[in-house]
């Protein structure tokens, strides 16, 4: 190679380097007749030619995509492990509050667009669609459970931190491969309780239930981190699930003490645990994972000590338990609207729904959802 040719390919190497290089972009388009914004980081490294992994940052409800960049920061990390930070915001709803709709009743259809986000930022930049991975604080948290049950087969691995999922959705949740999952909530989180309610799951029966879908050990390696912040009020607590399925794991950090906030955020505001950063755990944690090496596997799904016949039905819904244990029925509409309850002991009950559609019957909060569908 002549002088010429070697200075003209380094020429051209430094102005791929510099044209990406700690940028954000922010953009939009159109998506189910709303117009949906984002922001994208391209970090130092990037350089165009390899393709990276892709990591979604998704706030939390009446937050936005710039102050999560901020509070769940993965920018500086990024610059040295190589991968692109795609923050989206979510839609409004009707109290003027950006959200994503995993909470029911609200017909906006964002895991289509976060699919369609994918494609966007896969057509500009050099993206390793085996390497798609999401993560969240709260609301976001939740919108990244979403993604795993329902776009598992884009979505490589996530991590929710103060988040977990509502009843509805947690019923119905069919992930389509095993998928890796590190959940980080505190013990005194007063938005979304460790413990769970009547809207949303505990945070132990959502590990779970993960841990057992990926067929995990039962067995978590349990670490006590050292308490290096003694001011900040809380301590972590990190068990891990491994030697699930094609290497698979789920993992858990439990801040004792800890309140609805982001570990190692830049502001310690509702009990802020400072011993450990989240974004790091959480990258170390998706490092490890690609697409093509948790698919095509066939999950055991255990058999439904539920039936419900006729289904489809043309007028009524019989329902039969195998015990006569006192239990409360719920029947959601897909918009997780509800639409029928009752507590019985009964071994069988009758259920008419008025509306043709697709409805999903909910046992208790720990049973899996029966599809039931009225012509």
């Amino acid at each position: 190679m002549n002088l010429k040719s070697l200075l003209s390919s380094f020429f051209l190497l430094f102005v791929l380097t510099n044209m990406y290089s700690q940028t954000t972009v922010v953009d939009s388009f159109l998506y189910g007749g709303i117009s949906r914004d984002y922001r994208i980081y391209i970090p130092s490294v990037y350089n165009g030619i390899n393709p990276v992994p892709l990591v979604f940052n998704l706030h939390g409800y009446g937050s936005v995509n710039s102050a999560q960049e901020v509070y769940g920061d993965f920018r500086p990390i990024a610059d040295t492990a190589n991968f692109i930070i795609v923050a989206p915001n979510g839609s409004f709803d009707g109290s003027n509050k950006r959200f994503w709709n995993t909470f029911g009743g609200s017909s906006v259809d964002d895991i289509g667009f976060i699919s369609a986000l994918i494609d966007t930022v896969s057509a500009y930049y050099n993206i390793d669609t085996t390497r798609i991975y999401s993560t969240g604080m709260s609301n976001g948290g939740f919108m990244s459970y979403q993604l795993a049950c329902f776009l598992g087969n884009r979505i490589t691995a996530i991590a929710s931190v103060t988040g977990t999922m509502t009843h509805f959705y947690f019923g119905t949740c069919t992930p389509p491969k095993p998928t890796p999952v590190m959940q980080i909530h505190g013990t005194l989180d007063a938005t979304v309780p460790y413990v769970g309610n009547l809207a949303f799951v505990h945070v132990d029966t959502l590990v779970n239930f993960w841990v057992n879908f990926n067929n995990c050990s039962p067995t978590p390696i349990y670490n006590l981190l050292p308490d290096i912040v003694p001011t900040d009020g809380c301590v972590a607590e990190h068990y891990a699930y491994q030697n699930g399925t094609n290497n698979s794991s789920v993992e858990l950090y439990k801040i004792i003490g800890g309140g609805h906030s982001w570990p190692g955020a830049p502001v310690n505001i509702n009990i802020t645990n400072m011993d450990f950063s989240a974004s790091k755990e959480i990258w170390r944690f998706f490092s490890q994972y690609k697409l093509d090496q948790l698919n095509n596997i066939n999950i055991k799904i255990q058999p439904n000590t539920i039936r419900v016949f006729p289904n489809p039905s043309n007028n009524t819904f019989s329902v039969w338990f195998n015990n006569n244990e006192t239990r409360n029925i719920n029947v959601y509409n897909t918009l997780g609207m509800l639409v029928y309850s009752i507590s019985t002991n009964d071994q069988q009950i009758t259920i008419e729904l008025e509306e043709k559609g697709v409805y999903f019957l909910l046992p208790d909060y720990n049973h899996r959802a029966i599809k039931m569908v009225k012509q």
